[in-house]
């Protein structure tokens, strides 16, 4: 007879293992190999701050203040690594994620009210019918168990092309997708050299370019493009209508089609992997906590009619919101940031050289003793006194290089959870737990195997 298991709130869900000795160049590439975020120090999750070389010097930053310095008060001193820009260049060119300075200013300031909550709301009927199609392909697998990040990958795929190009026949939503997967499995494995902000022209182990898939997607986004600028908008005006009406308000200078084109991909790239991975580690937690997922379906089947939620519903929806805030503060997309400091500074009474590598391990920031209580505990009730401390949580970044389509995700996140959990009741598979490994994002290796019974 086999001991029962011990209650939900006295176990913790899966995490990373971080390290608890010294690596060294040797150790860390090797570990790298495996699972950039395993290179944080366990003691990352007790300190402020953490110096080394490697080298290089580097710095690892969870102060709150100290970050608030680096994203905001003195956001220019610490630009996007360039390893960082090298990785995603390829795929997304001068976009408002990689472009710097006057570049990026005018570029934010043309594309930020195609995502005012005027807009962001259009689009919330397009969410519920992909949250629609999710549930019918689910229930069509039969009792068997699914792979809820395979699904999500598919739904939030379906979300961001019918919202950039509007079901448009000259956009290849199967060839896009196929080059955006194959560029994040391949070219977007970081490595620890990327980290340390070793020279380009080191060879960087596990990594391939797909430039062919690459090319081919930027030359699918061209035709679609200008197609849509010769035909003009029809309907809701969709993110490739408002950015091709969009001009910077200072210089009223508009996107040229290359500018388009690379700023769609973008939003392509990082709004279908991050919110994918959102939910399945949403899904994942709400197995593994039988008594939230109740709590939340509660909610959901309180307020939600038809089965399907609608842009309506969010605001009335706080815990599911709480369950995916909470499930970007376990496993935030992007784990670990790197910057390059281009002149001398002082962080958190530290000195700070140009040249000097500061990473900001986000994944160890989510779970520091000092700012978390139970910190690699699963609370989504945690979100219900109100907001943690600025600079301790930063699923989108913040200063004024925060996500731009913050409000998107957020609400395409709690429309399509909320639409399955009206739907479904989910289990984990016994032996099937996933992985929290990062490539490019921090995805569960192996999928997110669950049992989803139909209510």
């Amino acid at each position: 007879m086999t001991d029962p298991s011990p209650p939900v709130h006295d176990r913790t869900p899966v995490k990373v293992p971080l390290n608890t000795r010294p690596l060294g160049v040797w150790g860390s590439l090797q570990a790298s190999r495996r699972n950039v975020l395993s290179i944080i120090p366990e003691i990352a999750t007790r300190q402020p701050m953490l110096s080394g070389k490697t080298g290089t010097r580097w710095h690892m930053v969870m102060d709150p203040a100290a970050i608030r310095r680096m994203l905001l008060e003195n956001l220019d001193n610490y630009p996007k690594s360039k390893v960082t820009k090298n990785l995603l260049r390829p795929a997304i060119g001068e976009s408002l994620f990689i472009a710097e300075g006057a570049h990026w200013r005018w570029q934010r300031r043309a594309a930020a009210p195609v995502f005012s909550h005027r807009n962001v709301m259009n689009l919330a009927p397009v969410m519920s019918r992909a949250a629609e199609r999710a549930v019918a392909r689910i229930a069509g697998a039969g009792p068997r168990a699914v792979d809820v990040l395979e699904e999500m990958v598919t739904t939030t795929f379906d979300v961001i092309s019918d919202v950039t190009f509007s079901g448009d026949r000259a956009f290849d939503r199967d060839g896009v997708h196929k080059a955006i997967d194959g560029y994040i499995s391949e070219a977007g494995k970081i490595s620890i050299l990327d980290l340390l902000g070793v020279p380009d022209w080191v060879p960087r182990p596990m990594r391939m370019m797909s430039v062919g898939g690459v090319a081919q997607m930027k030359r699918v986004a061209d035709k679609a493009v200008e197609a849509r600028a010769d035909r003009g908008p029809e309907g809701v005006p969709d993110l490739l209508d408002l950015l091709l009406a969009g001009e910077d308000p200072e210089t009223q200078r508009r996107m040229s089609v290359s500018e388009l084109r690379d700023n769609l991909l973008t939003f392509i790239v990082a709004g279908h992997e991050t919110t994918a991975l959102t939910l399945a580690w949403a899904l994942y937690l709400l197995a593994f906590d039988q008594e939230a997922q109740e709590r939340a379906r509660e909610e959901v089947l309180s307020i939600v009619s038809g089965g399907v939620a609608g842009g309506d519903d969010v605001e009335r929806l706080p815990f599911v919101r709480h369950v995916a805030d909470e499930a970007l503060r376990l496993y935030p997309p992007a784990g670990m940031v790197s910057r390059t400091a281009q002149a001398a500074d002082t962080l958190g009474g530290r000195e700070i050289r140009r040249g000097d590598t500061v990473i900001i391990p986000i994944y160890a920031l989510h779970r520091h003793q000092m700012l978390w209580e139970a910190p690699d505990a699963f609370r989504p009730e945690r979100w219900e006194g109100g907001k943690p401390e600025r600079y301790a949580y930063l699923p989108f970044g913040d200063g004024p290089r925060i996500c731009i389509g913050a409000s998107f995700a957020l609400q395409e996140a709690v429309i399509i959870l909320a639409t399955l959990l009206a739907n479904f009741r989910f289990r984990a598979v016994p032996g099937r737990s996933p992985s929290p490994v990062m490539i490019l994002t921090l995805r569960p290796e192996g999928g997110v195997w669950l049992e989803a019974k139909r209510l």
